[in-house]
């Protein structure tokens, strides 16, 4: 695993004495002790939220102009401490991470960056969410020299870090002002760096996605040496390297025209199956039988049984995890006197639940538009094939089982998005 060497994490509030100025308590904003409330600020939210089901809340403070030089940052724990959601009825308030941010953020700021913050929210309820947004613009309020733009995830969609649906979200609103990001000269700045005692790692690995210099609070704000880390999850470089697509790779993989057959593709959802159909199967005119169309298996089966019946060839294109399910097919071939195969379509769970999120939240628009629309699978269908699966063999009644190794297919930006690091849940 990527590993960077360096000190432990500390948290802010034991690190306070290394701090250069005046050794003052940590700053507390909250309306009823400091006379900071919402109304002093310039902060407001947009309306509505970004994305298909408005998940992603966005707001700025003041007129935060485009900058070629982006500061990007992380709001919980990094440029305030994090906190649960306040019981009902309790004021909005925050606490700074440590002191020294707010002047960091004016600086940086001054330096001619444009100042974002980028968050993930797990906020379960809408009154939860109202309540949260409420806190902003008290942060807004200390802040009354810093403009700054704010997205928030409050869903598990393409929008939640290390999706970098937030920053594809930021470059469209400055190329509107005719600015492009200086990817080099930009940064990320949290605390979920992948360290020992870190929640999580998908701020560096969001930085990682966008391909952005990442520092640890500690760092940025304090000087302090970077913690040793590690990314934990699957990532695309580990997959085998230069496997043949198909294997054996001969006989050709359309025999000559003669009887119909009946071809059996199994394999997890999301690893290319209804692909190599439309790509080697559909302009030989093979009938496609797919679940997902007709929902229900007795339907495929009828549906086999029907254009074996008329003399064509077929494709069943589902996953088809065990022998039981196979035998379906199986026995349709030996009813109509055809020969029937199978195509397996080999890869781990980690790597097809990569390919559900990849093509659920991160295609490139152009690629998204020309394919079929994809909603994003449950886990529990990887899950239930795993613990099922039973790898295919001539002995269940097939004259030949051929294997799909997984190979990305598509244009340089397609294989740059889907080889980032790609996740919803975990670590």
């Amino acid at each position: 695993m990527p590993q960077q060497s360096g000190s432990q994490k500390r948290s802010a509030a034991h690190l306070e004495h290394d701090e250069p100025g005046p050794s003052t308590k940590v700053q507390k904003v909250f309306p009823i002790f400091t006379g900071v409330a919402a109304s002093d600020s310039r902060f407001r939210w947009i309306s509505p939220a970004l994305g298909p089901k408005r998940s992603c809340l966005h707001g700025v403070n003041g007129e935060p102009k485009a900058s070629p030089k982006v500061a990007a940052f992380d709001l919980d724990g990094c440029i305030i401490k994090g906190a649960f959601p306040p019981k009902k009825g309790t004021p909005p308030k925050f606490d700074w991470w440590n002191k020294i941010v707010p002047k960091k953020l004016k600086e940086v700021h001054e330096q001619g960056y444009s100042v974002v913050i980028m968050t993930n929210q797990g906020l379960r309820t809408t009154a939860q969410i109202s309540d949260w947004k409420m806190k902003i613009p008290l942060i807004a309020a200390a802040l009354p020299d810093v403009p700054f733009r704010i997205f928030a995830a409050t869903e598990k969609d393409g929008y939640r870090k290390p999706f970098p649906g937030m920053w594809y979200e930021l470059d469209k609103i400055f190329a509107q002002e005719n600015v492009g990001i200086d990817i080099p000269s930009s940064f990320f700045v949290g605390d979920a760096a992948g360290r020992q005692s870190d929640h999580s790692s998908t701020d560096r690995k969001l930085a990682l996605n966008i391909g952005i210099p990442f520092h640890t609070p500690e760092a940025y704000f304090l000087g302090l040496p970077e913690a040793s880390y590690t990314l934990p999850g699957f990532h695309v470089s580990t997959l085998p390297k230069d496997e043949p697509h198909l294997v054996p790779a001969h006989p050709p993989l359309l025999p000559a025209p003669a009887s119909p057959e009946l071809v059996l593709f199994v394999g997890y959802p999301a690893l290319g199956k209804s692909s190599f159909f439309r790509t080697h199967f559909a302009p030989a005119h093979y009938t496609h039988i797919n679940q997902d169309t007709l929902k229900t298996r007795d339907k495929c089966v009828k549906a086999v049984d029907q254009a074996l019946k008329d003399k064509h060839d077929v494709v069943v294109d589902n996953t088809n995890r065990d022998k039981e399910t196979r035998q379906y097919y199986i026995g349709l071939a030996k009813k109509h006197k055809v020969p029937v195969r199978c195509i397996y379509f080999a890869g781990s769970i980690e790597l097809a639940w990569h390919n559900n999120l990849y093509r659920a939240f991160n295609m490139p628009p152009s690629v998204a538009a020309a394919e079929p629309k994809r909603e994003l699978l449950p886990y529990s269908a990887f899950a239930s094939f795993c613990q099922k699966f039973q790898e295919p063999s001539v002995d269940e009644g097939f004259y030949e089982v051929r294997k799909v190794n997984w190979i990305f297919e598509g244009d340089e930006e397609a294989k740059k998005r889907w080889s980032m690091w790609l996740q919803i849940d975990g670590k």
